[in-house]
């Protein structure tokens, strides 16, 4: 009998603190708000098949791209897209148990350029040599840079806010330049001094994903690499796989996500027909969280 318990006492222990993943989702015409997938291996991942906030701020009202993070205090801090033109900010919420949330608000980083044409992916990185949170997002602000064949309107930048609290935000400055139109980049910590940035390259003809290498996540960022992704592709996100990192991507003209799998950021493997992402679901980010958390979450949608 003691040796059951001890076994079950194990079992029980091992549900909680194994490895588990959400990943954030929305689903067009993205009016509805919040989804989420949830997986134990970071490759079959099922949809909790619910709307778990609904937008309320941006002219738009919408929920696209949205990003989630989890602070040293367990609290989650989500940021998205609230419109898909015309917005000067994006929308901002936090949660102890991701069903419960707090009043959601407009965070306006382009306030002080007026002829901004849109907030777009906003993403979240924690800079642990700073303590501090980084959110970038691409935005377009017509006639500032140098263009290519794509319209003025559709020449986008990376910007860059920091925040320690998700209460007062750094002044906006610009992030990343990389002499074409970039949007959907995202931050990953490889080792000590050595980060990458997956990004997509939104120029015509490319439309692809590309990624760039710093020893510090405030840049500069170089070696920006080939595309190692077909056109029409964005929306990317990363999760590390033991010595493996996985890329999954908006494949939008096949209407599928995708994925690829790397160990150097240099050659990359397509596993596609490995993963299973269910229909429907939309650019978002993975976030690696113990088990206990989707066990939680998927017992209180029952209710």
């Amino acid at each position: 009998m003691r040796q059951l318990f001890g076994i079950s006492v194990l079992f029980l222990l091992a549900s909680c603190s194994g490895k588990a993943y959400l990943f954030t989702s929305f689903h067009e015409p993205a009016d509805k708000g919040l989804r989420m997938l949830y997986s134990f291996d970071g490759k079959k991942w099922n949809d909790l098949d619910t709307v778990l906030l609904q937008p309320k701020v941006g002219e738009q009202k919408v929920m696209r791209d949205p990003s989630m993070i989890q602070d040293k205090n367990g609290i989650f801090h989500l940021v998205w897209t609230s419109s898909w033109r015309g917005d000067k900010g994006f929308g901002y919420a936090s949660s102890k148990n991701l069903v419960n949330w707090s009043e959601q608000w407009f965070i306006p980083v382009m306030k002080h350029e007026p002829t901004t044409v849109n907030v777009w992916a906003p993403e979240l990185f924690y800079d642990d040599i700073r303590d501090q949170y980084m959110i970038i997002w691409a935005s377009c602000i017509p006639g500032r840079f140098e263009r290519g064949i794509e319209a003025d309107s559709n020449n986008h930048r990376m910007y860059l806010t920091t925040t320690r609290d998700f209460v007062t935000f750094s002044d906006t400055k610009l992030f990343l330049d990389p002499g074409f139109s970039v949007i959907d980049a995202v931050i990953l910590k490889k080792a000590d001094k050595e980060y990458v940035m997956v990004l997509k390259d939104n120029t015509r003809p490319e439309r692809n994903l590309k990624v760039a290498f710093a020893t510090d996540p405030m840049g500069p960022w170089t070696n920006i690499s080939k595309p190692f992704s077909d056109s029409f592709t964005e929306g990317p996100t990363v999760l590390k796989d033991d010595d493996q990192w996985l890329i999954y991507f908006d494949s939008y003209q096949k209407k599928i996500y995708e994925a690829v799998q790397t160990k150097d950021f240099k050659s990359f493997e397509n596993i596609t027909t490995n993963v299973q992402v269910p229909a429907g679901h939309k650019h978002g980010t993975i976030l690696p969280v113990k088990r206990k958390w989707v066990n939680q979450l998927i017992k209180k949608l029952k209710r």
